[in-house]
């Protein structure tokens, strides 16, 4: 919330960038707000988190719909990134734009689409058959063809791409300054910082998303009923949301609170009327 608050209430941080990253913090927050209302009704009624109910439908499907919006929007701010480096800023502003908020209403209307498929009939509430242990009602096919493309694809291998370009481009233009006989402490600087932040932000995601996929891949495999997985494997579960959590905590942290110019925006926001002039100035 502090994210988004500060990113709106301050005109000059309304850049393309800046666009994706409040759309993420949006991301964050309904991930949040629908595992709070999935810890609600276990503490209230723990077996139909268990056991599977009609009731666990809708707050599942925020639940993905959340999570598979904030894989987009991490996609996004990757891609952006690259654009920004290997176009060299040639693209116009107002272009840039026009698409970060293109990229932000497809991000949604695609994880709308598919987290609310459970709702539109694909689940097992009637059938026992491919029934999810961790997650009932939703159906093991489910599952498998929301995280391979999505988890595996979108949140593991496309950013590590993109990263690894990133590094590679500042790296290349590096060594041709510096054949050139021009100074590269600024580029240097700056490829030791963005490789930084991408193996932090790679490694963010590998460790909240990798034991989600690996709970998706014995529910697959395994052929046990509730009441013999009684209680490990449910506590596995609860971690493995835990670290979801612990994702929508690590993006504002490496994705804003780090920039400067969004940090200078916080204090700026904290001070009263005397430090207006310098909130400006800023």
């Amino acid at each position: 919330c502090t994210v988004i608050f500060t990113r709106i209430a301050t005109k000059d941080l309304h850049k393309p960038i800046s666009i994706l990253f409040c759309n993420l913090a949006f991301s964050d927050l309904f991930t949040s707000f629908s595992g709070f209302w999935i810890s609600t009704l276990f503490i209230t009624n723990p077996d139909i988190t268990i056991f599977g109910s009609k009731d666990m439908l809708a707050p599942y499907a925020l639940y993905t719909m959340s999570i598979l919006s904030t894989i987009y929007n991490l996609v996004s701010i990757g891609i952006e990134r690259y654009l920004a480096v290997a176009e060299s800023m040639r693209t116009r502003f107002r272009a840039a734009r026009n698409h970060s908020v293109a990229a932000v209403l497809i991000n949604w209307v695609l994880a709308f689409f598919l987290g609310c498929l459970p709702l539109m009939g694909w689940n097992c509430l009637h059938r026992r058959k491919n029934l999810s242990v961790l997650y009932s009602p939703f159906c093991v096919d489910y599952l498998i063809f929301i995280t391979i493309p999505n988890i595996v694809v979108a949140a593991f291998i496309i950013p590590l791409f993109t990263y690894l370009r990133i590094i590679i481009i500042l790296r290349k233009r590096k060594l041709r300054m510096k054949a050139c006989g021009q100074a590269t402490g600024t580029y240097k600087s700056a490829e030791i910082q963005v490789a930084r932040t991408s193996i932090f932000i790679w490694l963010l995601a590998l460790i909240s998303y990798a034991p989600f996929f690996a709970g998706v891949i014995f529910d697959a495999t395994n052929h046990q009923c509730h009441a013999d997985l009684y209680p490990g494997i449910y506590i596995f579960r609860n971690c493995t949301a835990m670290l979801i959590t612990m994702n929508c905590l690590g993006n504002p942290i490496i994705y804003t609170l780090k920039a400067k110019p969004l940090g200078d925006k916080l204090k700026a926001l904290k001070c009263l009327s005397t430090n207006r002039v310098r909130a400006c100035t800023l």
